[in-house]
Parts: C-alpha cells; structure tokens; sequence
C-alpha cells in the first residue's frame, strides 16, 4: 500500500477542506441560513456535481485503465481532451442563453420569483466546470506519474479565492454576496488550471502531450478511443451516485421550509471531510497501481493492497462515524454558529449531520472497492449497482422527507450508501470480502467501536458544558 500517496493526498485534502471550512465560516456568517445561502448553493450545485463526476469518478477512473494501455499515450490523451473539452463548451453555452430552465430543473419547488435571482449565478457558476476538466485532466496524467501533491493542495486555491470574495464583501447586501462568490469561483478555477500546467512541465509529462498534439493525425488511435467511450458513459453513472444523490437531496429539499437546502449543505460538509481525506486519498492513490497491477496480471500485489487500504479505511471511518455522531452538535456550533447561523440552525445541521455520518463507511468502502470494477473494465456492472442504490435513495427520501424534513433526506442518502456497497461487494466476490474480514483485526475494530461509544460520550458532555 502506497503510504506516502495516501498520506501526501490526505494532508493536501485536509488543508483543502480546512480552508473550505474557514470559508463556510465566513459564507455562514455573512448568509446564514437563508435564501440567498440557498440560491447560491443550488446555482453552485450542477457544477459542483459534475466536477465531483469528473474529479474523483467517471473521467479519471475511465480514462486511466485506457491511457495506461495505450500505445499512444499522448495521442490518445489528447484525442480525448479536444472531444471532451468541446463538448463542455458547448454545454457551458447553452446554459448561459437558458439559466432558467437549467435552475427550475434543480430547485423545481421554487416559485418563479426565486428562480429569476438565481438563474444569473448558475450561469456565471457552470463555467468553473470547463475549468475543472482541464485540471481533471492534467490531474489524471500527473496521477499516472504518482505525482498526487499538486491536485490535492489546488483546491485551496478555490477555498482562499472564495475567501477573499467573502472578506471584501462580508458586510453588504445578500445578493452582491452571492455575486461576488460565483465570481470568486472562476477566478479560483483558473488558478487551479495555472498551477497543473506548472507541475506538467515540472514533471515533463508537458512533452507528451505537446508530441500527442503534434502527431495527432497520423497516429491511428481509434480503436482505443472508441474503447474509453464504450465504458466512460457507464462510469459516468456507475461512479456518480453519491453525488446524484446530492442533486436530488437538493430539488427535494427546495419544497420543505427554508433553509432546508443550507442544512443539507454545511451537514455535508463535515461529511465529506473524512470521506475526502481517508477515502478518497486512499483510493486517489491506489488506483494508478491497481489499474498497472491488473494489466501486468499481478493479482495477488492488487489484492494485498486492497486488504491493507480496507483495514486503515475500517478504522479510520468507524472512529469518524462515531465521533460526527457523538460530537455531532459540538462540531457545528464551533464552526458555523455565529452571525446569522443561529442555535436553532445548529440543532437542525446536527440532525442531518447524525444521518448523514451512518453512511460514511459504507461509502468511503464502496469507493475503495469499486476500484476493482473500474480497473477491470466492469463499468456496465457499476452502473446496474448505482441504480439500485440511486433507486433505494429515491423510494427512501420520498418515505423519510415530510416526517424528518432534510434529515430524512440525509438517511435516505446513507441507505443507498450501503446498498451501493453491498451491491459492490457481491459484484467483486464474497469469498474475496470474507478473507479480508477473517482477520484479528475484525475483533480489533469491534472491541474499539464499542469502547469509544462511552469515552466520546463523557468527553462531549464535557464540551458541551463549556460551549453553553
């Protein structure tokens, strides 16, 4: 197992996301919980979704497997930038003339007045995913030389961008704050482009991609483009359901009380940062080794890998879990309550926070298991097991919405969690699964659970005491 990826991509996300919590700290005081919180957080949503898609799934866990294959390495990746690229643009214009429509399909509860105010944001906010391709894509080909520093450090350049948008427009009107913050995120975007071509040239993976370009028609790769265009479509949503969940958790979210859509989001963004800074680093960093191990039919170095990377993501996760659910209110009020985000906004996070952290391990596995899926060119079977997890999410948000509200939605979200993961399980091989677990350390993980369930307990009446 890589520990020195893992760990370089972990910090780099831990220092990400600490920004990012400074800057919903400061977006929670000067927006609360309130409409204009609301409208920036669904014009954000669709492209955040897509470069989730794109960042850490379909795109890069597609385009690896095919770009280690390749014969034609810079051919064929830069066959695949043009289309890619293009096709962005394309879409990227097409909601600037019709930012209406696209919002009413993501907040479908709202009236029309809302709609208009934030339909110019989701206009301007759907160009940082033209930007967030390229860096995908030049992330992806840094991945290839596990050079992970650079992709895992970039998004704090968003984070302070955003920041700075907040700082120098932290006491006027909502709606300028909300102007101010779409914009700030494509300057954040094209700094995030910047620094990857840097570290391309860094790395001189730049050379081979300026020969792909230069020998881009007469090298025939048309039979490898062809194969990453059969399996990237099912990636696209075998590997999305997270964040397609996300999407509906928002426009379902748009018909219960305001500020329902501000809960769901600064919830799932203490969710995230355990999920992002053990999951995702662990499986950021173990998919360029998985993808080479398999072509070179090393199975048993893939498999010793994938044991090792689930017993550190068990115990990681399982502490994580407990400690969101039992420091749950805790962790908001230091972090969010202040300015407009009230007690009562912190008691409504808490509860979603809670349902939210019960999916935690099953999706920070699924994402680790799934490698396997992907490297193996089984994207068709990923996707049939994200549509029965998307499907138990929808049938469960419907059921849970009206008695729990947003945290209904969020439980929702964890049932599909584990059916996602259950689904992976049985597509890679129970047999498999049963030998990682027939482990000492299953008693090892059981024996902790238990014991800090008491321990965090007395500590945060402590805590709680003091913050009262």
């Amino acid at each position: 197992m890589r520990l020195k990826a893992i760990f370089t991509n972990s910090f780099g996300i831990l220092i990400s996301r600490i920004t990012g919590l400074i800057r919903d700290i400061f977006m929670a005081g000067a927006l609360g919980a309130s409409i204009y919180s609301d409208i920036f957080f669904v014009a954000f949503k669709l492209p955040n979704l897509f470069r989730r898609i794109f960042a850490e799934g379909a795109f890069t866990q597609s385009f690896m497997p095919s770009f280690v294959a390749s014969r034609q390495k810079g051919v064929f990746a830069v066959a695949i930038f043009l289309r890619f690229l293009l096709f962005l643009i394309l879409g990227s214009l097409l909601v600037t003339l019709f930012p209406e429509i696209i919002t009413k399909l993501i907040a479908i509860g709202w009236d029309a007045d809302t709609i208009a105010k934030a339909a110019p944001l989701t206009a301007i906010n759907f160009w940082y995913l033209d930007l967030i391709f390229i860096v995908t894509f030049l992330a992806t080909i840094l991945q290839y030389k596990e050079h992970f520093a650079t992709t895992a450090f970039s998004t704090v350049l968003l984070n302070i961008s955003m920041i700075g948008a907040l700082w120098m427009f932290l006491h006027d009107d909502p709606k300028t704050v909300a102007l101010a913050l779409s914009i700030s995120v494509l300057i954040g975007g094209m700094l995030q482009v910047l620094v990857h071509i840097w570290a391309l040239g860094r790395t001189k993976m730049a050379t081979l991609l300026i020969g792909g370009w230069k020998y881009r028609k007469t090298r025939d790769t048309t039979h490898e483009t062809k194969k990453f265009k059969k399996i990237f479509l099912p990636a696209i949503w075998g590997n999305s359901t997270p964040q397609i969940n996300a999407f509906l958790d928002t426009a379902l979210a748009s018909f219960l009380v305001a500020g329902s859509i501000s809960y769901l989001f600064y919830a799932n963004r203490i969710f995230q940062l355990p999920l992002a800074i053990f999951a995702i680093a662990t499986a950021t960093a173990l998919f360029p080794a998985i993808s080479k191990a398999i072509k070179n039919n090393k199975i048993q170095d893939m498999q010793t890998n994938l044991a090792k990377a689930f017993w550190f993501l068990a115990f990681l996760l399982g502490i994580s879990t407990v400690g969101g659910v039992v420091f749950g209110e805790a962790i908001i009020k230091v972090i969010f309550e202040r300015g407009k985000f009230t007690d009562l906004h912190t008691v409504e996070t808490t509860r979603v926070l809670m349902m939210y952290m019960i999916g935690l391990l099953p999706f920070g596995l699924a994402k680790l298991f799934s490698l396997v899926l992907y490297a193996t060119h089984r994207q068709a079977k990923a996707a049939k097991i994200a549509t029965y997890s998307l499907i138990a999410n929808l049938i469960a948000s419907l059921i849970l919405m009206w008695p729990l509200g947003a945290a209904g939605l969020a439980l929702a979200g964890s049932i599909g969690g584990w059916v996602l993961f259950a689904g992976t399980i049985k597509e890679i091989g129970y047999r498999d699964f049963l030998a990682i677990l027939r482990h000492r350390y299953s008693i090892y993980w059981l024996a902790l659970m238990v014991a800090l369930i008491p321990i965090f307990k007395l500590v945060n009446n402590y805590l709680m005491a003091w913050l009262q």
